[in-house]
């Protein structure tokens, strides 16, 4: 698996909303309104990741969730974090059900 290039990882980042990165990873902050959509969140976050066979690091603080993506085994970001970046997007997005559960 080849590594993005910082160009290329800034240039996919134009076309995440809310994500942030360089070669160390793709990373994404959520807040929701209640603990539990968080880990409605978290669990959505987990069943796209095992669909991928691809394992995001995610940090669960009340409400707030961070999502990180890096592939590991090439020692950097590649197709695989951002193809997950955009799952996860909509695994979000599909969470919505007044627009103010989204963050």
């Amino acid at each position: 698996m080849k590594r993005l290039s910082d160009g290329d990882i800034q240039q996919e980042l134009t076309t995440l909303a809310g994500w942030s990165g360089d070669a160390r990873g793709l990373v994404r902050p959520y807040t929701w309104r209640t603990f539990a959509e968080a880990i409605a969140f978290v669990n959505e976050v987990a069943a796209v990741a095992e669909a991928a066979q691809h394992h995001p690091d995610i940090d669960i603080r009340y409400r707030a969730v961070t999502v990180r993506l890096v592939t590991h085994d090439a020692g950097g970001v590649t197709d695989r974090d951002v193809a997950l970046a955009r799952a996860i997007e909509r695994a979000a997005d599909g969470m919505q059900d007044d627009g103010e559960g989204r963050p």
